[in-house]
Order: C-alpha cells, then sequence, then structure tokens
C-alpha cells in the first residue's frame, strides 16, 4: 500500500532530517552528507528509500546527483504538502526533533556560505571579459527594465530559463512566475545561478543541465520561454528555437534578448559567439520556421551593440523540432 511505503520511508531519524532540510533548499548529495555527519554511502542509501517512497527525486548534473522535495509527479500534492505539515508541526512539538533540524539548519549556513564562495571565485576569474562585453552595449538594468515593460503585468506562468548563465532572469521574474525552470549546459555556471537563487523558495526554481539544442523536457511544458543572450552561442539557431517552440504550450510566449545585427567579428574568438547579431528580417524568419507568429521588435539603442527584444507566441501546432526523433523526458 502506498501509505505504508510513505510512512516507512520516514520511519528513521536521519530520513525525518533530510526531508526537513530538503524543504529549504536543494541539495547535493555530498552536502547532505556533509550537514547530516554521515557518510555520502549512507546517505545515498536513505535517500533512495525516500526517492522510491516518491518523497524526493534525484537529478544528476555531471557527476553531482542533487536532491530536491518531490514534485507531485509520484505522489498527489495533497500527500507531499501533508508530509510537510506532519513534519512541521512535529518540529514544534518535539525538542528533541527540533533540536537536530536546528542544528542542521546551522550546517546548511555553510553550504550556502560555500556557494556563495565558489560563484565569487568564478566572477573574479571572467570579470575583465564580461565587462568588456557589457561596454559595448545599454546597461543591463536598462534591458532588464524594457524587457519587463515588454513582457507587462500578465502572470509569467511556468517559466523556462534557456541558458540561465548566473540565474539573473530566473531572480528577476521569479515574482511572477508560478514555477521557474532555469536551464544552463555549462556546470560552473549552475553552480553560481545556484548560489544566486538559493535565498528564494525552492519547491518553485528547478535547476537543470541541458543543451539548448536538445531539452530535456517534455512538449508543450511551459507558459513562457526565454532566451537571454543565449541565441548567438547557436550555430544553427533553428534548432534552439525549434526545441523552445516545442516545450511552450499554445499560446505562449517565447523572449529572445539578443544583439541585432554587427560586425565585431573579434567575438567570435574571445566570447565563443558562433553569431554575430540577427536582423529584424532574420529573426521573424526564424520565428515563423519554428512555429512562432512574431511581434514587433523592441530596440534598445546605447551602446556599440544594440540589444534587442524580439516576443512571439507559440501557433497552435509548432513546426517539427530537428530533434522530434528524440525521446524527451523531464530529467528530475
Amino acid at each position: 500500500m502506498l501509505v505504508d511505503a510513505i510512512f516507512k520511508a520516514l520511519a528513521d531519524p536521519t530520513r525525518l532530517r533530510t526531508m526537513r532540510l530538503l524543504s529549504a533548499m536543494e541539495l547535493a548529495v555530498g552536502e547532505l552528507a556533509q550537514v547530516l555527519g554521515q557518510s555520502q554511502p549512507r546517505v545515498s542509501r536513505h535517500v533512495g528509500i525516500l526517492c522510491d517512497a516518491g518523497l524526493a527525486e534525484r537529478r544528476r548534473e555531471g557527476s553531482w546527483v542533487f536532491l530536491r522535495q518531490a514534485s507531485g509527479e509520484t505522489l498527489s500534492t495533497d500527500i507531499l504538502e501533508a508530509v510537510e505539515t506532519l513534519l512541521a508541526t512535529t518540529e514544534r512539538n518535539d525538542p528533541e526533533f527540533a533540536s537536530l533540524c536546528e542544528t542542521d539548519r546551522r550546517k546548511l549556513a555553510s553550504i550556502r556560505d560555500a556557494r556563495d564562495a565558489q560563484a565569487e571565485d568564478y566572477f573574479a576569474r571572467h570579470a575583465g571579459e564580461w565587462d568588456a562585453l557589457r561596454a559595448l552595449h545599454s546597461p543591463d538594468d536598462q534591458v532588464e527594465e524594457a524587457l519587463a515593460k515588454a513582457l507587462g503585468d500578465a502572470p509569467l506562468g511556468a517559466l523556462l530559463d534557456i541558458g540561465t548563465g548566473t540565474g539573473r532572469m530566473a531572480e528577476l521574474f521569479a515574482g511572477k512566475a508560478d514555477r521557474i525552470t532555469a536551464l544552463d549546459k555549462n556546470l560552473e555556471m549552475l553552480r553560481v545561478a545556484r548560489a544566486k537563487l538559493q535565498h528564494l523558495d525552492g519547491t518553485q526554481i528547478e535547476l537543470i543541465q541541458g543543451d539548448f539544442s536538445d531539452l530535456p523536457l517534455a512538449e508543450e511544458a511551459f507558459d513562457t520561454v526565454l532566451l537571454h543572450q543565449v541565441l548567438h552561442f547557436a550555430q544553427d539557431p533553428a534548432d534552439p528555437l525549434g526545441e523552445a517552440a516545442r516545450v511552450t504550450k499554445p499560446g505562449g510566449r517565447i523572449v529572445i534578448v539578443d544583439f541585432a545585427a554587427h560586425g565585431r567579428e573579434e567575438l567570435r574568438d574571445a566570447h565563443a559567439h558562433a553569431r554575430l547579431g540577427f536582423t529584424d528580417n532574420q529573426m521573424a524568419s526564424l520565428l515563423r520556421g519554428a512555429g512562432i507568429t512574431p511581434g514587433a521588435p523592441i530596440s534598445l539603442d546605447g551602446g556599440e551593440l544594440i540589444v534587442k527584444i524580439w516576443i512571439g507566441k507559440r501557433r497552435g501546432t509548432p513546426a517539427p523540432s530537428p530533434k522530434a526523433h528524440a525521446v524527451h523526458t523531464n530529467t528530475r
């Protein structure tokens, strides 16, 4: 019986502590072992029991395995909320359990600090490169203000941030989205984003590794899909746009922030840009080819490189994705 599996999974102090920790934030197995003061193999066994019962979920990111509270795909949301309420109530009424949880949370602070230090180190190593690029285009705050204005006051629903980088876009729009999936191919960037986003509700934001030309996500799963300063890295922009359309619900919005066409050839070598921006006609053609109806472009002057915002609406039946033959599942 389902209830039997759930209560057996919870019938251990380590697993109870693990569930309370996962209610605070997503953790790697090694980080969880550090907080609990137990060996990684032992913690992995406990985690396996929780995952088998549908109470937690694993997600692989390179050589790391991250854990989070279950999302409701295996167990109903009602059951998961009931378990969370039970544990929170128990902590308030059981001094011994409360003491263990408080000690765990103090140790969790060191995990947050380590992530922040890692992010700062990454920024220190790459700050010069980014500053040189930023100097060529409109200030970031102006771009963000224009993007927020273009999206309007309507809720963003389920938001996918493709090529999340530092996680800035996910952070910026967290208050307007029901849930956010932040995706990046680069593991180091994901760890930077995780540090930036760790103060937000862990049940609202999910970070996953993936390639924008072959998204590990289900069809028609998102209301809004954002590609912020990422499309110029694509050798063939039709691939990521086809994938963006595939995972967008009919009527959903695909938002692209990128450079207008320019002639700065040195960006190919200095910053790995595969495309030197896009003309409005090029972008409109790419969007239509992916089954997206383009809207009027928005131009932000104020730098040698002009930043553009293109917003399109996904039509009822998108064009076949270049990766349509592949099997796509959510890899949580």
